[in-house]
């Protein structure tokens, strides 16, 4: 998760992003018209929260100056809209392969990214793998939470968001990629009680 920056270290990026091959406390004191310790003291911030990064200039005349270049991190913090060039990509997708077997995509692609996580949940019995799996959904920006169904003594998570709302609600069989991903993971069958993408408030899943 990005931290949140303040409006002058906010400038400081820009600044940066405009100017690949970095930028020194002067040239941006300058720029900005604050002190050069102000500029530091912003530095301390964007280099510890890991934005920027010290490279260094070899000047031809003169000792090398310290100059300050933004990093991946940084370059992200910047707002990107990916969902328009997904929706392309699912659409034609589901033009080219049909309903039924875009599920069948969708649920492999779940599949495929738990294979990948496999091993934290390795011997781990299901209390564990749930937590575990609160985890990962976590980390890929759900905000979830877990109970327990009396009737049945079976866990069951909510999330109250969708990572993937606008995309879902267009192509319902991306639900398909939650349900293999947990199914997978717990190494039980999941179903799936509501979804927002289908107007309901929040994603339940209970595990069977």
């Amino acid at each position: 998760m990005l931290q949140k920056i303040s409006s002058r270290q906010h400038q400081i990026l820009e600044h940066l992003l405009e100017s690949r091959n970095g930028l020194s406390v002067d040239e941006l004191a300058k720029a900005l018209d604050i002190s050069r310790t102000g500029v530091q003291q912003h530095f301390v911030v964007l280099e510890r929260d890991g934005y920027i990064k010290k490279s260094t200039l070899n000047k031809t005349a003169g000792r090398p100056v310290t100059i300050y270049v933004i990093t991946d991190k940084g370059n992200n913090y910047f707002p990107k809209q990916y969902a328009w060039f997904s929706e392309l990509i699912l659409s034609d997708l589901q033009q080219e392969i049909g309903p039924e077997r875009f599920k069948a995509y969708m649920q492999k692609l779940g599949s495929k990214l738990a294979d990948k996580l496999r091993g934290k949940f390795e011997g781990k019995n299901l209390t564990e793998r749930v937590d575990e799996l609160v985890m990962v959904m976590t980390d890929l920006g759900f905000q979830v939470k877990v109970g327990m169904e009396s009737e049945t003594e079976s866990p069951n998570m909510q999330a109250y968001n969708c990572i993937y709302h606008d995309l879902a609600q267009k192509h319902h069989e991306i639900c398909e990629f939650d349900l293999a991903l947990m199914s997978s993971l717990l190494d039980k069958e999941v179903e799936q009680l509501s979804c927002m993408a289908k107007g309901d408030c929040n994603c339940s899943f209970r595990v069977k």
